[in-house]
């Protein structure tokens, strides 16, 4: 009997160790199975027809839309116009392939567009033939919606995720990290972008890497080649050299994406192009200030454990000067939601830190749960899905995460978050930013 008992504790034990049950912040909700990964069908085309069709911003009222084709004679060419059929405007670009091993990637195409009006729908046809696509700028000012998901791979469940953004009347996707899953069979990336073609082709995505993307083989081959041959970001327009950091501005909103995965100390590159580019910013025109990156620097989830800290011992005194509003991070497959918080305790005019790297990968969930949870911790929870990051002014924004429900989409948690240059707490951290920005 005695024994029995003693069993029956240690179940219980284990049970709340990995769902956190009890807490009361999501954890005992009782999640579906896995599913599958996904088999793209072939489909025969023609050489020449645009494949893998994705957008993305590229500086002041400028799109770069980018494909791929099997026809290496296939020109860079978009033409694109305000009504259907009728194309008014072209832009010629640039393309690039790439070998990996035995794979050899078709034409890559870059093609910049513009300038754009804002909030305008324009239909858009690749290399001067097949398919008509359409896309939708984003507005000028606020309200903005932004849609974010990490880590979504290629599995039924991704499936669910993306018919759900579907769904959000959102204006520009972000995507802190791992997208395709490939990690080294490259026609994975091929069956990704033909997986979220549908959306990437009508909205901007802004992405930065993970470290599913590193795909580096030593003395063979450099990290990050496919990723950078095939989802060129902004990086140029805002002043980087790598592809790998960047930043963007849209509606108010200033957005940093910054690299887990490339050198980050005070005396790389990156962080020398982040404190330029932070000294850029100006509050008055872009009031709200995001930073997203892929290993989360405040996460209670047992997975990848201080995976980040070395990033946020070199980079969060410059952040917390320079008053960012959220900082957002995948790479950890649950969602987690932080209070503001500084230097691993809570702090008013500290970020917003969100983990969202549950896209839909074929990993899994992390489901095990640091005990008790820390005070930083709001919500969090091992459930796939996606959140919704509404702007409505410069002073305020909503903050929703849609759980994946038996693919019903679940709103569990939401909440308003205060900007801080409305606060008073970039004026107090203003000395502090200047002093980091002059140091050498």
């Amino acid at each position: 009997m005695e024994l029995r008992l003693m069993f029956v504790a240690v179940l219980l034990f284990i049970s709340s160790v990995g769902t956190g049950i009890g807490d009361g912040t999501g954890e005992d909700y009782v999640r579906p199975k896995p599913r599958k990964a996904l088999t793209v069908p072939w489909k025969r085309r023609q050489s020449s027809e645009p494949q893998q069709v994705h957008i993305s911003l590229a500086g002041e009222k400028h799109m770069r839309i980018s494909w791929i084709t099997d026809d290496e004679s296939s020109p860079s060419i978009v033409k694109y116009g305000t009504s259907p059929g009728e194309y008014t405007y072209s832009s010629r670009g640039e393309s690039t392939s790439y070998d990996y091993l035995l794979y050899s990637s078709g034409k890559i195409h870059h093609v910049v567009i513009g300038p754009l009006e804002d909030d305008t729908i324009y239909y858009y046809q690749c290399a001067g033939q097949g398919p008509e696509f359409h896309l939708k700028t984003p507005p000028s000012q606020f309200p903005i919606t932004f849609a974010v998901v990490g880590d979504l791979g290629q599995t039924g469940w991704t499936t669910s995720t993306l018919d759900h953004i579907v769904q959000c009347k959102y204006d520009v996707q972000l995507v802190p990290g791992d997208l395709s899953y490939a990690d080294y069979q490259q026609h994975l990336w091929d069956s990704f972008g033909e997986l979220v073609q549908p959306l990437a082709s009508a909205r901007p995505w802004m992405v930065t890497e993970g470290n599913h993307e590193k795909e580096k083989i030593l003395f063979f081959k450099a990290g990050f080649q496919a990723y950078n041959a095939r989802w060129k970001m902004p990086y140029a327009e805002s002043g980087s050299t790598s592809n790998l950091y960047y930043s963007f501005e849209v509606a108010g909103v200033h957005a940093i994406m910054l690299g887990s995965y490339t050198e980050y100390d005070k005396n790389s590159d990156q962080y020398a192009w982040l404190k330029a580019d932070l000294a850029k910013v100006d509050r008055e025109k872009t009031p709200w200030l995001l930073v997203l990156l892929h290993a989360p620097w405040y996460s209670s989830n047992w997975a990848h454990q201080c995976e980040g800290d070395a990033m946020m011992a070199a980079v969060e005194p410059l952040l917390y000067a320079a008053g960012v509003d959220i900082l957002l991070a995948g790479h950890v497959h649950a969602y987690e939601r932080s209070e503001r918080v500084y230097n691993g305790g809570l702090d008013p005019c500290g970020a917003v830190h969100i983990t969202i790297g549950d896209g839909g990968n074929r990993e899994g969930l992390a489901q095990r749960y640091l005990q008790p949870k820390p005070e930083w911790s709001a919500f969090r929870e091992a459930s796939f899905g996606h959140g919704e990051l509404k702007i409505v002014n410069s002073t305020h924004a909503f903050w929703s995460w849609h759980r994946n429900d038996d693919d019903e989409m679940v709103k569990s948690d939401q909440v308003w978050i205060t900007s801080l240059a409305s606060s008073g707490c970039f004026a107090d951290t203003k000395l502090e930013f200047r002093k980091i920005l002059m140091a050498s």
